[in-house]
């Protein structure tokens, strides 16, 4: 049996449940590991002194397992170990242009976590979650450079966020119109896809002669999908 066969399905709470389109909802795990594994940049939602706070940052992912990390001085994080957190992780494939302004919509893929956060202390583990994080939004990178030493390290909070609740919520299609907005023609309808593709590498001002791009940074736009299959 695979792990991936093994593993529980995410975890219908009332907020992790779909009130709207649930038929565009799923179930399976694997879909929001997709949906995470494709992604660079989550939206982390806390409440910091008494007022929510969206915060952009990156993220890595290992089993049921997210990973986030930031200053030790960052209220974000402090805000988020005293209690239940939000995550988000959205990708735009297409604008769906429809024959009514009521029926204009989106082809996306999105995944909505909620969670209570954990604080890694025990060095290995947090050494560990930070490779993750790298070797997610950069891969090959980890093993090429210096790792963190002490004092970095005493500067970082890591968290842990299980990823057992949690909702992932995908539109794909064209336009959903009317049956008379169709019939009365005239109104050109369909989808406007979106993709996201990587340029080529710019070296820093300050790189010695001689250093070409490595291997792993060159052969990142061939592993990187952001539309799906």
């Amino acid at each position: 049996m695979t792990e991936q066969a093994t593993r529980t399905p995410l975890s219908p709470t009332p907020r992790s449940t779909l009130a709207r389109y649930k038929e565009r909802g799923a179930v399976d795990r694997a879909e929001l590991d997709a949906v995470l594994d494709a992604g660079l940049l989550c939206h982390l939602g806390v409440v910091l002194g008494g007022s929510p706070v969206v915060i952009p940052t990156t993220y890595g992912r290992e089993g049921d397992t997210l990973y986030l990390h930031g200053s030790t001085g960052a209220g974000n994080l402090r805000a988020a170990m005293t209690g239940e957190v939000s995550v988000a992780v959205t990708h735009l494939d297409g604008v769906v242009y429809a024959r009514s302004a009521m029926h204009f919509s989106m082809n996306y893929r999105s995944a909505v976590i909620h969670a209570r956060p954990v604080e890694l202390t025990d060095p290995e583990e947090r050494m560990h979650a930070l490779r993750v994080i790298v070797e997610h939004v950069a891969p090959g990178s980890w093993d090429a450079v210096r790792s963190p030493n002490k004092k970095e390290m005493a500067a970082t909070m890591v968290l842990a966020l299980d990823l057992t609740e949690a909702s992932v919520k995908m539109r794909t299609g064209g336009p959903r119109d009317e049956e008379s907005d169709i019939a009365a023609g005239g109104v050109w309808a369909g989808v406007l896809p979106l993709r996201q593709v990587w340029d080529d590498a710019v070296p820093a001002a300050d790189l010695e002669p001689g250093i070409e791009v490595p291997e792993h940074v060159r052969t990142r736009s061939s592993s990187f999908a952001t539309t799906p299959e």
